[in-house]
């Protein structure tokens, strides 16, 4: 899943790397729009509807947080 999700950031800011970045939000690699269109990304790929009060900046500051906002969507690793 990891690949996946940095796979997805990558099409939407290809010039960032992303495996190396600890909180894309505070490292500004990530911004307001960017985390709509990867919830829209998210959704597509995994077949799944993030819901509204989940899009929040902390649920989307790694790959970590991704996966863990992703599993509590019903995507198993």
């Amino acid at each position: 899943m990891e690949q996946t999700i940095i796979r997805l950031l990558t099409e939407i800011r290809p010039e960032f790397d992303f495996s190396v970045s600890t909180n894309f939000i505070d490292n500004g690699m990530l911004d307001s729009f960017d985390i709509v269109t990867l919830v829209v990304a998210l959704d597509a790929e995994f077949g799944i509807s993030i819901d509204g009060t989940d899009i929040l900046p902390e649920n989307f500051s790694s790959v970590n947080n991704i996966s863990k906002l992703l599993n509590k969507n019903g995507v198993i690793k």
